[in-house]
């Protein structure tokens, strides 16, 4: 197999078909973040990588002897937390570079699959997505998935691809699977202003989340630390954490031997959970991926 990844993040495509024992041949990946890059190229040697996006035309690859596609098109323009401008936003346009080089690949392999990904939106960008993916590719089947039936972590996404997909089986995960009981990181500044008079802890759920043992994570994004927008753990000594790098990698179910690799690759945490919040689940594209073998 042949398989190009737009939007390729930290390699999750990768991880899935590893997963799977599936034989990659050639793993092209187009990233513009060079954190990700790095952690790419640490976990995945071989990847051919191949910059913007935007520049394909330019690419040098063997255009019919791609098998799969798969891009995880820019979500900001497109989320409900956004501005939802859509296409009107100069990030939501790659949504149609996206759709010009798939249609290419289908053009010189009409047998080549593809696989797209973004967040829950609105209805009525969801039905403009799926319309002009149907105009450009073919045949499309589309699902909403929520990772929580396969990992800790709460996260709703479409999924539309060229092959038929299920939802997974619920595998009942909780965070006591994710969370390191040893780790009792010390309390960041600025907690205090989270409890009220009678020392009860509020904090609004769009920003964080408390846990236990059997909670499902919030939904990880790409601003987890910068705006306090994180996860958090409760320690037993009721003081409060944000999730570790392991942790978050955890919620997005990556194998520990890639943790370490990404936790020894020299990246920064801020870049780590940036590029977990920004990435996919991977048990779910696993799951997918069985669908496209079967």
């Amino acid at each position: 197999m042949n398989v190009l990844s737009l939007f390729n993040g930290m390699s999750f495509c990768s991880m899935a078909l590893e997963s799977l024992g599936v034989n990659v041949n050639k793993m092209y990946s187009s990233e513009i973040d060079k954190y990700a890059n790095q952690a790419t190229q640490a976990m995945f040697p071989d990847t051919i990588q191949l910059g913007d996006v935007t520049q394909w035309r330019d690419w040098d690859i063997d255009w019919a002897s791609i098998n799969l596609v798969t891009g995880g098109f820019p979500c900001q323009a497109w989320s409900m937390a956004g501005k939802q401008l859509g296409d009107k936003d100069e990030r939501g346009m790659l949504f149609w570079v996206m759709l010009d080089i798939m249609k290419h690949v289908k053009y010189h392999n009409p047998k080549a699959d593809f696989l797209i990904e973004n967040v829950k939106m609105k209805k009525e960008f969801e039905q403009y997505v799926t319309t002009h993916t149907e105009n450009a590719l073919g045949k499309v089947h589309k699902i909403l998935i929520n990772s929580a039936l396969v990992s800790a972590q709460n996260r709703n996404r479409y999924y539309w691809t060229s092959f038929e997909v299920e939802q997974p089986e619920n595998c009942f995960i909780d965070c006591s699977e994710v969370i390191d009981k040893n780790e009792q990181t010390p309390n960041k500044e600025g907690w205090q202003k989270w409890w009220n008079k009678n020392g009860e802890f509020q904090l609004k759920k769009r920003y964080s989340c408390i846990l236990n043992d059997v909670e499902k994570g919030v939904t990880q994004t790409a601003r987890q630390v910068s705006s306090w927008n994180g996860c958090i753990v409760r320690n037993n000594d009721q003081s409060l954490r944000f999730f570790t790098p392991r942790e978050a990698f955890r919620l997005q179910t990556v194998p520990e031997h890639h943790i370490d690799t990404l936790l020894s690759a020299g990246i920064s945490n801020t870049q780590l959970y940036k590029m977990c919040g920004n990435g996919w689940t991977m048990e779910v594209i696993k799951h997918i991926f069985k669908a496209l073998i079967n």
